[in-house]
């Protein structure tokens, strides 16, 4: 590849200590390498973060830049390689979280199935009482419902309609679901 003159006479610029000489790479570079992180990781402060450091190892290590080779290439390699340290390390942190979540769950899983049983009998105790409050019909609709009982055979009992059943659950259920949400904590 033949070498750019201008870029030469920037990155001298560069190594004489010229930090607009240095802006000027930036502006020139800058996007592309960005556009090159932003296709490997998601997060664009992840892309931010890593072209910055990827632009200041390159200022670090400009002394290791041949000339005349592709400067884009050799910054793409920079950021490759901090890319990779990236991604080590984001693998490490997920690892631990995931490593930690497990840790809190097996402590505290027991006190969540305590709890949970607890609400559950609670729950059921205050169904219970909800359903003795029902009105006598619809005592024996639920009732009915609990044990498996054929609308059909049910409408019979109570000589209704097998409709007039499904409208006494409707109702036994609204009423039931409101008293237990008062009931229950």
């Amino acid at each position: 590849m033949r070498a750019d003159p201008d870029l030469d006479r920037v990155l001298d610029a560069v190594a004489r200590g010229d930090r607009e000489a240095f802006r000027a790479v930036v502006r020139a570079y800058g996007l592309p390498l960005r556009a090159y992180l932003a296709a490997q990781v998601h997060h664009t402060d992840d892309v931010d973060d890593l072209a910055q450091e990827t632009l200041l190892a390159a200022l670090r290590g400009l002394s290791g830049f041949r000339r005349g080779e592709d400067f884009g290439a050799w910054l793409r390699g920079i950021a490759r390689n901090k890319l990779l340290a990236h991604l080590r390390g984001a693998a490490r942190h997920h690892g631990a979280l995931a490593r930690f979540r497990s840790e809190v769950l097996r402590q505290i899983e027991p006190e969540l199935e305590a709890d949970a049983a607890a609400a559950r009998a609670e729950r059921i105790e205050a169904l219970l009482r909800c359903i003795g409050r029902l009105p006598d019909r619809l005592r024996q609709v639920v009732r009915a419902g609990l044990e498996g009982e054929k609308p059909a055979a049910l409408a019979a009992a109570l000589e209704t309609t097998v409709g007039a059943v499904y409208t006494l659950h409707y109702r036994a259920n609204r009423l039931l679901r409101d008293c237990v949400a008062n009931e229950a904590p």
